[in-house]
């Protein structure tokens, strides 16, 4: 499931250049099956991030996930050198990202709902055995 879609990027980036970057086949046309793949990259990205502290795929996504969705994906389609200011976008969401796995930061979420959090998982701990039993200090004043 996607974070983003066509219509996002068109808004942040412009048709021309999703023109210049997408369009592999040179017909004029930005290349759809370039800009889902992209876009699925974008998502895996952020649900490999993500996924250590909520359920993924988020549903509903909140709309800072659809902006690091494109700024992910616009990145991953300037494959020959985005421009500084993509390069910084898309370090910026990777920065969010990994704080939001830090628990730095949470998701924001809509008004009445909750995140949803990872469930399940076990801790588990490994100790040596204990030194000082009673029975080993049984004598001992």
């Amino acid at each position: 499931m996607p974070y983003a879609f066509l219509q996002d990027l068109i808004e942040r980036a412009g048709e021309n250049e999703l023109r210049q970057i997408a369009d592999h086949d040179r017909d004029g046309i930005a290349d759809a099956d370039v800009i889902a793949a992209a876009l699925e990259d974008a998502g895996n990205q952020i649900n490999g991030y993500v996924g250590t502290r909520y359920q993924v795929p988020l549903d509903p996504a909140p709309a800072l996930v659809r902006t690091w969705a494109v700024s992910i994906a616009r990145y991953v389609l300037h494959r020959n050198g985005a421009p500084e200011h993509v390069e910084a976008d898309y370090k910026d969401a990777i920065s969010a990202l990994k704080d939001v796995a830090a628990k730095r930061i949470a998701l924001p979420v809509a008004e009445g709902e909750t995140a949803p959090a990872v469930t399940g998982g076990t801790t588990l701990a490994a100790h040596p055995e204990q030194v000082f039993t009673a029975q080993k200090l049984r004598g001992w004043k």
